[in-house]
């Protein structure tokens, strides 16, 4: 059980403080609600671009990460289609140096031209190494392009393309500042060997003054429901023909998620998995195959991905992946793999939030949600799905004519 303590300041902050005292350390997680859905088709990328931006310095600490290696700790951040998140590990006696640095870099960011030359220097090398030339580097944003014809999600964190990288203007990277990274569309979680008192207090002193920003109403042009198969081929110099599958799954917190996470385990969670028993170890055809849910906030992806083998037909190929998926769809999942699916899941659970770090994130997700006590209850939810559950996901989700499909082809064969 991870108990919690919650608060808000007058700014519309809200901070969760999850003590832990069999530990000297200490976790300053701070989640921005802001990701790539937020952005506008003609300038992405905004939201990814910030995770740099914001250790670049503020107006009063120019370097964010030489005070807090000097007080022992380390920093880091990630970005998504729905989130923005930044984290900090340091001695739980030095917690206040990083509070500091958050705060300020919440109300003084740098906007200098020069600081937002650098990153964007940073990101567009970045968006070169892993989008432009690496095998099979622009799949992402091909398939997320054929998977979505309204919704943001139609374009990759990193951004649609470098052009847009590129052009970023300081004025830009100021509005979306102030319209998205204010104290009322944070969440803040601090989580070690701390006092609630103590980091309340800390926390009115180092964020309470921070002016809230105005309130943002997401906007987002949903999907409408897929009713014709859309289909790409593609050529690249690359070692293996490959497949993507795309299909249209539940949204985060909808009821039937976690089923929808149980088919894609049972798909491809492990060696004896279907996918991999049928098409890698039976039949040979792929050298690898693999299903993955995006898990987001709004309806996401179960995506399916293969590498052929040598000298087998692309149709050949994907008429025995509908096979496995038509198997799925007419047969109930027997006791022995929801078994198995359930200890995955539930030991994975486990595993993660031994870490505080995990724990921080994660309480700072769920209350994002307004659904705070997943965080202790997501294993049982787990625990209830039934097969018959499972077989109604695939047998709704996985048709034709909800498919989005990619046919990429080596030049080298």
């Amino acid at each position: 059980m991870i108990e919690y303590k919650k608060f808000t300041l007058d700014n519309g902050l809200r901070l969760i403080v999850h003590e832990d005292d069999s530990t000297p350390m200490a976790t300053v997680n701070i989640l921005y609600d802001v990701g790539a859905r937020d952005e506008t088709p003609e300038k992405t990328g905004f939201a990814h671009l910030f995770e740099h931006l914001m250790f670049g310095g503020s107006v009063n600490i120019p370097d964010f990460d030489g005070p807090l290696q000097q007080a022992g700790g380390n920093s880091n951040a990630f970005t998504s289609s729905d989130i923005t998140n930044y984290y900090n590990t340091l001695p739980a006696h030095n917690l206040e140096t990083a509070l500091w640095l958050e705060s300020d870099r919440m109300l003084n960011l740098d906007f200098s031209q020069q600081s937002l030359a650098i990153q964007k220097k940073v990101v567009s090398e970045e968006f070169k190494q892993h989008y432009l030339n690496q095998p099979y580097g622009d799949v992402w944003h091909s398939i997320l392009k054929l998977s979505y014809k309204e919704h943001p999600y139609s374009w990759p964190v990193i951004g649609k393309n470098l052009k847009h990288i590129e052009n970023f203007e300081l004025a830009d990277v100021k509005n979306f500042f102030y319209k998205h990274y204010r104290p009322n569309n944070a969440i803040i979680c601090i989580a070690g060997g701390v006092k609630t008192e103590e980091v309340l207090a800390l926390v009115k002193k180092w964020f309470g003054e921070i002016p809230s920003g105005e309130t943002y109403n997401r906007k987002i042009k949903q999907e409408k429901e897929q009713t014709e198969q859309a289909r790409l081929m593609m050529e690249a110099d690359v070692p293996h023909d490959a497949i993507y599958l795309t299909f249209k799954m539940p949204k985060r917190l909808d009821a039937n998620y976690y089923a929808s996470d149980f088919l894609a385990d049972i798909l491809s969670g492990s060696r004896s998995s279907r996918l991999h028993q049928t098409l890698v170890k039976e039949k040979e055809l792929f050298s690898n195959m693999d299903a993955h849910l995006t898990s987001w906030l709004d309806p996401g992806l179960l995506m399916l991905e293969g590498k052929l083998q040598k000298g087998v037909k692309m149709e050949d190929a994907e008429k025995a992946i509908w096979e496995v998926l038509d198997e799925v769809k007419t047969t109930i999942t027997n006791e022995e793999e929801m078994v198995k699916v359930k200890h995955k899941i539930e030991s994975s659970i486990e595993f993660s939030q031994n870490k505080l770090l995990n724990r921080a994130m994660d309480l700072c997700y769920y209350e994002l949600v307004n659904e705070i006590e997943l965080v202790n209850n997501e294993a049982e939810a787990y625990d209830k799905v039934k097969a018959a559950e499972v077989q109604n996901i695939a047998t709704n989700y996985l048709k034709q004519e909800q498919a989005s499909i990619l046919h990429y082809f080596s030049k080298n064969n």
